[in-house]
């Protein structure tokens, strides 16, 4: 199985969108979707989310993002937040733990092989689930008036400050 993934947002925070497209042989399955506020780092952790909770069965990824932030985390990091009952070394709740736990649930199915390739390079793929997650914000701002995005961000913003400064409900691993 092949996954390509992206996410991304109109502002940081904004409109957001993300999309995959998992591959197996001659099939092909793409899947996308839309958030009215969040951050380009929500929407590659809901892009990677989706794409393996999208898989009926256990299997062997080859799964490819173009953020850093993905890969590194699920790679280097989460290991360490598991073990600091998800605070940063600098005793820091981590940043979008809901989402990185989300992950770490539906990657621990399968046995993945993470792979990092720089985004707008040319790679079918990742321009494939860019240009699918830029339709998804197209469509939350096309369906969106002026007064409904502003006030959405303002109520992701408090929600999002909220949630990271959240005290440590979670037992360890």
């Amino acid at each position: 199985m092949t996954i390509h993934t992206d996410g991304g947002c109109l502002g940081n925070p904004g409109p957001g969108g993300w999309a995959a497209i998992l591959q197996y042989g001659e099939k092909r399955r793409e899947i996308s979707g839309g958030e009215i506020a969040t951050t380009n780092n929500r929407m590659e952790l809901t892009a990677a989310i989706r794409a393996l909770e999208a898989l009926k069965q256990s299997c062997s990824v080859e799964f490819f993002t173009d953020s850093q932030y993905v890969k590194n985390g699920i790679t280097q990091w989460m290991a360490g937040w598991k073990r600091n009952r998800w605070l940063t070394k600098a005793k820091q709740a981590v940043k979008n733990r809901d989402l990185w736990m989300a992950l770490d649930a539906a990657a621990g199915r399968h046995e993945i092989e993470w792979r990092w390739l720089k985004g707008h390079a040319g790679h079918a793929g990742n321009e494939r689930c860019d240009e699918l997650a830029g339709e998804q914000m197209a469509r939350i701002k096309r369906e969106h008036s002026a007064a409904e995005l502003a006030e959405a961000l303002r109520r992701f913003k408090a929600e999002t400050v909220g949630l990271d400064a959240a005290p440590d409900l979670f037992k360890a691993g």
